[in-house]
């Protein structure tokens, strides 16, 4: 265990069970833009952490919803016409209220055009950018090496949270690296946009954003393992992740994160 005296990640992890805590005890509202594959399993995550997700498209009443959530996410996974119309009128409300909202720029690394889109959205300041290591290297036109991260959060000013068999957090300066998961978490479909919904839905309830990312990242990580030591296969372990974040508790999170 890592000493919380002499390092943030430490803190993180002492933290991380008052983090779900204040998830349960607040509920936060989280309103979420994502593709039309992830957004029953991202419900369901949400409301397994004790959140109220919101998933509405509609132009005409997308600000309204924003307003009266606590935190955003921005999912590019199905880009068409009506998305790219409701993120730019949730993300001008969620600026206009001072909500705290997720970029998690899915697939910019296949299209110009979403990559292009990812880039203007990152000038209007989200909290948190999620993505692959693919995706960062077309956004940022670099690979993700650990300083290449720091500078791209910096010249930003966003926290870049970067997935992998190990997830990489950093706002330029502090830098956490999350080991918790389970393999067949890469074989769920919405398993990714759930965890960007959830660091959401932790930014909702703490102020550091980069906290909020790594605590999130550690409670859906330790989710995945839970549910990973009972699954038959993907379709077993989907249903025991809900059920694992449901369960989850402070000492079990506190016994089982893994960071550095």
């Amino acid at each position: 265990m890592l000493d919380p005296k002499s390092s943030p990640q430490g803190v993180v992890v002492l933290d991380v069970g008052a983090l779900l805590e204040r998830l349960r005890a607040r509920g936060p509202r989280v309103h979420c833009i994502t593709n039309s594959v992830a957004q029953n399993f991202t419900a369901n995550a949400l409301l397994a952490a004790g959140c109220v997700p919101s998933m509405t498209l509609s132009s005409d009443e997308i600000g309204d919803f924003v307003a009266s959530s606590e935190a955003l996410l921005v999912n590019l996974g199905t880009f068409d016409r009506e998305r790219r119309k409701a993120t730019e009128r949730a993300v001008e409300a969620a600026r206009r209220d001072a909500i705290p909202w997720v970029l998690d720029p899915v697939f910019v690394d296949r299209a110009a055009g979403r990559a292009s889109f990812a880039n203007l959205l990152l000038t209007r300041s989200p909290a948190v950018m999620r993505l692959n290591r693919a995706e960062f290297t077309a956004l940022a036109n670099a690979q993700p090496a650990e300083c290449a991260l720091a500078s791209f959060a910096d010249e930003h000013d966003v926290v870049v949270a970067v997935s992998g068999e190990t997830d990489v957090v950093t706002e330029g300066t502090r830098v956490g690296k999350v080991a918790n998961g389970h393999a067949l978490m890469a074989k769920v479909t919405a398993m990714g946009c759930a965890a960007s919904a959830l660091v959401a839905a932790c930014l909702a309830v703490e102020a550091d954003a980069w906290r909020a990312t790594v605590g999130a990242l550690i409670i859906v990580g330790v989710a995945g393992e839970l549910a990973g030591e009972t699954a038959q296969g993907p379709g077993s372990f989907a249903v025991g992740f809900i059920d694992a974040l449901h369960r989850l508790d402070a000492p079990t999170l506190l016994a089982r994160a893994r960071v550095t």
